[in-house]
């Protein structure tokens, strides 16, 4: 399996967000809030309006979690754990919005995704973090970040496909690869320290100019694989 096709897998199964007892303004904010997610925000009304409002994801008609409106509205309004990479009070829904499909992310919005993983790994400072910048020109100016990565006690992986002539750094391991899925794929990979409750992963792939689908995951088990997957497939060209 390639990383293509996991991302193809994880867009296979839509999530759905049932909005209960509430008007139309809040579900129609959840739609605009989840409108670059593969998740269907659907409103629907108890019998007697009880419990009051709140929201359920489901998956396969299975339901995954619950939590109130409120609740709910809170975690959207704050920016630290959008991402659901944070510590937050809002995890019960945070927890199953990983591995749901992002799409149409911009530069701006991946170049967050991937600092919250990076900052992850910087605080726990150990284990292997794994980087794909699609080509070397990007990895260049990325060079200060991922040298200051490297001077902790991290083992820091960079993999490009060559467009340029390899820029000089230290302190981490430069894969150089003409593959297809590296040209591509974009990832930040966190392997916790061998701590499952800190494995992270972004992955996405470019499907039009400087647009990018995929998810984030704490799956220790999808960490692992991606891991595994580009270990196994991609050798050291240059140190």
């Amino acid at each position: 399996m390639s990383l293509s096709e996991l991302i193809a897998g994880v867009e296979e199964h839509e999530k759905t967000l049932t909005v209960f007892n509430a008007g139309e303004d809040v579900v129609a904010a959840f739609r605009e809030r989840f409108a670059d997610r593969n998740v269907t925000v659907r409103q629907e009304s108890t019998p007697s309006g009880k419990p009051g409002e709140f929201v359920t994801l489901s998956e396969d008609g299975e339901v995954l979690t619950a939590t109130s409106i409120t609740d709910l509205q809170r975690m959207i309004e704050d920016a630290d754990v959008a991402l659901g990479l944070a510590d937050s009070p809002y995890q019960p829904i945070l927890d199953h919005m990983d591995e749901t499909m992002f799409t149409s992310w911009s530069i701006e919005q991946m170049v967050a995704a991937s600092r919250e993983i990076e900052d992850r790994a910087w605080r726990v400072g150990d284990g292997s973090l794994h980087a794909g910048f699609q080509y070397l020109s990007t990895l260049r100016g990325e060079l200060p970040v991922y040298e200051r990565l490297g001077s902790k006690n991290l083992d820091v992986h960079a993999y490009a496909a060559p467009d340029e002539d390899p820029p000089e750094h230290e302190g981490f391991t430069l894969h150089i690869e003409r593959a297809e899925e590296i040209e591509k794929s974009w990832f930040v990979v966190f392997d916790g320290d061998g701590v499952d409750e800190n494995k992270c992963a972004l992955l996405a792939e470019e499907r039009e100019p400087r647009k990018f689908y995929g998810f984030w995951t704490y799956d220790p088990d999808t960490v692992d694989w991606i891991i595994d997957h580009l270990d196994s497939t991609y050798g050291v060209l240059e140190q």
